[in-house]
């Protein structure tokens, strides 16, 4: 049976995909993709979840689901991890180049962009097409070292200087191309952040990684995850919440626009630096 997330993906295809696309053959393997098993791992709303992507992985904590580094992670934790029954998603920036990492020669001068604020890190130019083949093979990369899924960072260049002229389509297109080619190699894939395109995103992921939404208040833009049955793994990083300061934590974790939610407190650097702290 055709589930209703293809229904859904199929029908945005042949109705808003303009006809000069539709003419090339390269449409029938998307169709026939979106038409197949769905045989990989999707986790539900109620999926517990660790997040730690420096330092030496701290694998005590009671949860499904470890979302650890890609390039930092053996594939003997990952096998580990495995045999304490959790789930691995791993961790990789799809939208800024990271000089320090293993393929960061494959990436040619001109899809390097300006600087992002607080890293030391350099935006893409997510419209040039040489970018596929470099995160095809950071998706390889994951399927190899038995990963579960994925979560792709940095995909809402758009809304940020990047030094390209970025539009919210070419920002539609780049992450739909990330999550496909994810799904076609049996993993699970995450929406990070990239609030204000949601509602054309949420039919190609299975889960939303959010920071902050609380800081911010945009845990609203999230429901439509919820509404789903996909988990909303969100991370916050207030010393207000790490404290519980005034009931600060408390208030969050009673608020009906997050109910459901997925909700840890978090180190800033993501280093295991404290005890990650939960709503339960």
């Amino acid at each position: 049976m055709i589930k209703k997330l293809n229904l859904f993906i199929i029908f945005y295809i042949l109705f808003y995909t303009p006809v000069s696309i539709m003419a090339t053959p390269k449409i029938t393997p998307v169709i026939s993709y979106l038409l197949s098993d769905e045989s990989w791992y999707k986790p539900d709303i109620n999926t517990t979840w660790q997040w730690q992507l420096t330092g030496d992985i701290n694998t005590a904590y009671d949860v499904d689901l470890y979302d650890i580094d890609l390039f930092d992670s053996s594939e003997a934790l990952i096998r580990s991890l495995h045999n304490d029954s959790r789930k691995v998603i791993c961790y990789f920036s799809a939208g800024s180049y990271e000089d320090w990492r293993n393929d960061s020669e494959s990436f040619p001068d001109t899809v390097k962009g300006k600087k992002m604020d607080g890293w030391d890190e350099l935006w893409l130019d997510i419209s040039n097409d040489s970018l596929k083949a470099i995160m095809i093979a950071r998706l390889d990369l994951a399927k190899t070292k038995g990963c579960d899924g994925v979560e792709p960072d940095n995909m809402d260049g758009y809304t940020n200087d990047t030094g390209f002229n970025l539009t919210s389509q070419h920002q539609l297109n780049y992450n739909k191309f990330i999550a496909i080619e994810a799904r076609k190699r049996g993993l699970s894939v995450g929406l990070k952040n990239d609030v204000n395109q949601i509602y054309e995103l949420e039919p190609f992921f299975d889960f939303a990684v959010n920071e902050q939404c609380h800081e911010f208040n945009e845990c609203e833009n999230m429901q439509l995850f919820i509404d789903a049955n996909k988990p909303v793994f969100n991370a916050e990083y207030q010393v207000k919440y790490r404290d519980n300061t005034d009931g600060a934590r408390d208030e969050i974790c009673s608020r009906k626009s997050s109910k459901n939610f997925q909700i840890l407190i978090l180190p800033k650097n993501l280093d295991d630096n404290f005890i990650s702290i939960g709503c339960d």
